[in-house]
């Protein structure tokens, strides 16, 4: 219907049921692209991201490929969607970061970087010149106020701070998954909260991960920054998991 009477020809023009086509589709691309899922989970003292790694071609250097991105050295983003948006708007996050902290000699707050993307994002759902980024974004850090912080951002500028977040192909399963676990409000240490993620992503996906398959980034109080599991630290993760089944 949108397609035959042309409401998704252009960005900004509603629709008589009041929706915008091309922001929708932008949404489609987050969860077809890569035809990949994340999942976003907060601790008492840590936030752990847990993606699938896809190396889209035999010859590519796997070490090329990544989803985690540092923004500062203690905020981390986990973008999910169409890899040149992604990394476009890293870019755009860091930027805004360092002006931030050369402007007031202090690291941007997650929040407040989180405010200043979701910005970026309803721009560029009103000029027909631009369209929006196809990427959902996650960003984790330890706040020095709010603690372990969980903040997503979508292509139409929404942001929202998550105790546990889900993007791409099979988002609404993770989601499910993710309620059930929230729900126990079991207070989870930094291993068990890294576990349950990866639990969360294999009982979605309906497959065991090897180490190499998934990407996981870690923010904790027991340590200074952003940091990305080793295959080898993965791996000790994955047993623990297979352990307790």
């Amino acid at each position: 219907m949108a397609r035959a009477s042309g409401y998704d020809r252009h960005i900004t023009i509603f629709s008589p049921e009041g929706r915008l086509h091309q922001v929708e589709y932008a949404f489609a691309a987050v969860k077809k692209n890569q035809n990949m899922t994340s999942v976003a989970l907060r601790g008492d003292d840590s936030v752990v991201c847990v993606t699938q790694k896809k190396v889209p071609d035999k010859l590519m250097d796997k070490n090329f490929t990544t989803h985690l991105y540092n923004i500062t050295p203690n905020i981390g983003a986990l973008m999910t969607g169409m890899s040149p948006d992604a990394r476009a708007l890293v870019y755009r996050a860091r930027e805004i970061a360092s002006k931030f902290k050369d402007k007031n000699a202090y690291e941007i707050p997650v929040h407040y970087l989180a405010l200043k993307l979701a910005n970026i994002g309803q721009v560029y759902t009103q000029h027909a010149y631009m369209r929006p980024y196809g990427v959902s974004t996650m960003l984790v850090s330890i706040d020095q106020e709010k603690g372990p912080s969980l903040y997503q951002i979508d292509p139409a500028g929404n942001y929202y701070g998550y105790k546990a977040a889900a993007a791409g192909t099979k988002d609404q399963e993770a989601m499910n998954a993710l309620e059930k676990v929230v729900k126990k409000k079991v207070t989870f240490t930094e291993a068990e909260t890294i576990q349950q993620a990866i639990g969360c992503l294999q009982a979605v996906m309906g497959m065991d991960f090897k180490p190499s398959d998934i990407e996981v980034g870690v923010v904790s109080k027991s340590q200074k920054g952003f940091i990305r599991l080793s295959e080898e630290q993965i791996e000790g993760h994955l047993q623990a998991i297979s352990e307790k089944d």
